[in-house]
C-alpha cells in the first residue's frame, strides 16, 4: 500500500472517531451489545428493520479505541438502507478483509478499505470486528452480550 493512501486511510479512520456517524440512541427495533474483553471496547447497535426486510436506520453507541469507534461508524454508513442478506454478505467480505494476509489483495468497499490496514496487527482486529459482531447479533434479533473473546 502507498504511503499516500496510507495517510488518507488513517485520515478516514481519524474523521469517523472524531465525528462518528449515527451514534445515537434508536428507540424500538432490534438491538445487540458488544464488548471486547481485552481492551475495553463496549457498544451497542440499534436496528430498525422495515416490512421488506431493509435496514432503514441503525445506529450505535459506546466507547472505545479510534479503531472500535471508526469502524462502527463506517460499518451504519455501509448498511443503512440495505437489506438484512447485503448486511450479512458485507459483514462475511469485512471480516475476510480484516482477517486476511497483511500483504493479500483488498476487496472493494468502499470507505470500509480504511480498515484494512488492522490485519497487519491481529489484535486490532478484535477492535475493528465489534461493531460487526454486534451487528450480526442485531439482525438475528440474538440480544445477549456478543464478546470478541
Amino acid at each position: 500500500m502507498s504511503a499516500e493512501l496510507d495517510d488518507l486511510y488513517q485520515e478516514v479512520i481519524l474523521d469517523h472517531n472524531r465525528r462518528p456517524r449515527n451514534f445515537r440512541r434508536l428507540e424500538g427495533g432490534q438491538h445487540a451489545e458488544g464488548f471486547n474483553p481485552l481492551c475495553g471496547d463496549r457498544l451497542t447497535v440499534y436496528l430498525q428493520i422495515d416490512d421488506e426486510g431493509r435496514i432503514g436506520d441503525v445506529s450505535f453507541q459506546g466507547s472505545g479505541c479510534a479503531i472500535s469507534k471508526a469502524s462502527a461508524s463506517l460499518m451504519t454508513d455501509s448498511v443503512k438502507g440495505a437489506t438484512v442478506a447485503e448486511a450479512a454478505r458485507l459483514f462475511d467480505r469485512f471480516q475476510q478483509m480484516i482477517t486476511g494476509p497483511a500483504d493479500g489483495p483488498i476487496d472493494r468497499l468502499g470507505k470500509l478499505e480504511a480498515l484494512a490496514g488492522v490485519r497487519r496487527f491481529p489484535v486490532r482486529v478484535k477492535c475493528a470486528s465489534l461493531a460487526w459482531h454486534t451487528l450480526r447479533a442485531a439482525l438475528e434479533a440474538n440480544e445477549g452480550m456478543v464478546t470478541t473473546e
